[in-house]
């Protein structure tokens, strides 16, 4: 198990690399990781390209944030599924273009691609709306994270979870690079979509994809 100060590193440094691939821009969206006794969350209003450690905030499982610091407005997003999820292990919530645009119309995310599959599921659910920073924003994210391990959350942005965070984060690219893909073929047609039982096959090559944040069978992970 990392100590408390290695995962302050590597939660400011995903910030970071959250930053540099898109996903989020100035203060938006938000990580986490968890310990052993609660998790640590970015902090409250503060630019994810410029985090440091000692800047990230610790909640426990309570609920109750210790330190100086206001953590993430979306904080009880991050207690519920870590509470609700006990494999979970880091959260990454984007405001990542493709899916706020996808999220906006409130789409699930259909399997018009095998990789789809990343996410748990033969689609990609879109949760409820709710105003942010609020319970109820929180329970609409874990009804769609059922059985899957992301979402998008309408008229938001998109969750994904993972056993680690260089698997969360991973997941909520893939998740981004899906939404573009689906949007672009839904300029030029209806995408063709592959059936339940093929999404089966391909579900249960993928059963642990995500989990070791590895690349599926056969894959480079760089497809999709």
């Amino acid at each position: 198990m990392n100590d408390e100060a290695t995962l302050r590193a590597a939660l400011a440094a995903a910030a970071h690399e959250a930053v540099r691939e898109g996903l989020n821009r100035g203060a938006s969206g938000n990580l986490s990781v968890r310990l052993d006794d609660g998790f640590l969350v970015t902090p409250s209003g503060l630019p994810g390209a410029t985090l440091q450690p000692a800047q990230m905030v610790f909640v426990g499982l309570d609920g109750e944030a210790r330190g100086g610091r206001r953590p993430s407005s979306e904080w009880r997003i991050h207690l519920d599924i870590y509470v609700a999820r006990p494999e979970v292990r880091a959260v990454v919530h984007a405001h990542s273009p493709h899916a706020v645009s996808l999220a906006c119309l409130r789409r699930t995310i259909p399997p018009f691609h095998y990789m789809v599959a990343a996410a748990g599921g033969r689609d990609i659910r879109c949760a409820d709306y709710a105003t942010f920073g609020t319970q109820a924003l929180s329970d609409a994210v874990l009804t769609a994270l059922d059985g899957r391990r992301a979402c998008l959350m309408a008229n938001h942005g998109q969750v994904a979870v993972g056993a680690d965070l260089a698997a969360a984060l991973a997941l909520a690219l893939e998740v981004e690079d899906l939404c573009a893909q689906f949007w672009r073929a839904s300029l030029i047609g209806e995408p063709v979509l592959l059936d339940d039982a093929e999404m089966d096959v391909v579900l249960e090559r993928f059963r642990d994809y995500g989990q070791r944040g590895s690349a599926p069978p056969e894959s480079s992970g760089t497809e999709g």
